[in-house]
């Protein structure tokens, strides 16, 4: 087979699709077979980011508008589900990720709701198969959009922790047991109702993630409830800070309104920690029974879920093991796996 993997999404550094495609395309390099073309198409700047050795077409401007030409491809797999380019020719086959419809949540006025479901449903309809990344993207996928009859598939993300055991300067050290929160720093992420839970105990709260003007109304409510000193909101961290904070954390906490999979989740349960969720969207689906969940976001409640699952983690010593065993469950050469069997059946069809 002849394959293209768009990876142009990754211009966009310390993003979830940057991380997906970096992380795809590593794993689909290494399960594709050794007749098979895989080539990479990327920024300018993404150019030999899996070494010299692999085959890369720059993406130009012009291909917004004008597909990229290779003859004799097979699959043009866009990971993006508003990605603008695609290419090939008449007997390529299509295949489109899709991550989430955040869209049909995020925008505040029904005409802007429309404008991008119209734009998801002209990509939509240029894919010969269709991916989601979890159940509920595929239902979402199937309520809100028209598929023609194609196939819709779900594969589930994977994730990967690098461990870096030697280092010891994260930009923030915290000077108490702390709770963990990571994410871009914007509203549907919900991190604001956080700093309620801390009222009653001595845990401080760090968030990590690029920051936006939400992190104002996250400050403001941890002054309502006099824990501002305990509320860190450090930025974007490098991947040794990650790992880092990740390890060392008392709990995870991820009370997110809107995820079409939560890769945040996985890379905090590989570490058998206590992990703390929202109900919503996708997250149970990714967190399964060995996570603790938030039903509503009322401050009580939110305390009492929070102070009876670390009660219940501490009491049960098979919990962290569980939690590690959740985590196991996804992994990026699954992922690539899943996805190299839809080109597969696609070129056999």
């Amino acid at each position: 087979m002849k394959i293209v993997l768009d990876c142009e999404r990754m211009k966009y550094p310390f993003t979830g699709l940057n991380t997906f495609c970096k992380q795809l395309a590593a794993a689909m390099r290494q399960t594709v077979d050794e007749k098979d073309q895989l080539s990479f198409f990327v920024a300018p700047k993404d150019e030999g980011f899996l070494g010299k050795d692999q085959t890369y077409i720059k993406q130009h401007f012009i291909n917004k508008v004008i597909p990229i030409q290779i003859k004799d491809l097979d699959i043009w797999h866009s990971t993006y589900q508003l990605s603008k380019y695609t290419g090939g020719g008449r007997n390529t086959k299509k295949v489109l990720t899709v991550h989430d419809l955040n869209y049909l949540y995020e925008k505040s006025t029904a005409k802007d709701i429309e404008r991008y479901r119209r734009k998801h449903q002209r990509i939509l309809d240029r894919a010969d198969h269709i991916v989601a990344i979890s159940e509920y993207v595929k239902n979402d996928i199937l309520h809100h959009l028209d598929v023609k009859g194609k196939p819709v598939s779900v594969v589930h993300n994977g994730f990967q922790v690098i461990g870096y055991p030697d280092f010891n300067t994260p930009t923030y050290s915290p000077q108490r047991p702390y709770i963990f929160a990571m994410g871009t720093v914007v509203r549907k992420k919900n991190f604001h109702v956080i700093p309620a839970i801390l009222k009653d105990n001595d845990y401080e709260l760090i968030i990590a993630g690029s920051v936006s003007d939400y992190a104002e109304v996250i400050k403001d409510e941890a002054k309502k409830y006099n824990v501002a000193d305990r509320v860190k909101i450090i930025g974007a961290v490098s991947d040794e800070e990650k790992y880092w904070y990740l390890k060392n954390m008392a709990a995870f906490v991820f009370p997110s309104l809107a995820e079409g999979f939560g890769l945040p989740v996985m890379e905090a349960m590989y570490f058998g920690k206590p992990v703390f969720l929202s109900t919503l969207t996708s997250l149970p689906e990714i967190g399964g029974e060995e996570a603790y969940y938030f039903e509503n976001f009322d401050p009580d409640y939110m305390t009492d879920v929070f102070e009876k699952g670390m009660s219940d983690f501490n009491a049960n010593q098979e919990k962290r093991i569980q939690i590690e065993e959740r985590a196991r469950m996804f992994s990026w050469e699954k992922c690539a796996q899943g996805y190299y069997d839809i080109y597969t059946q696609l070129v056999r069809s």
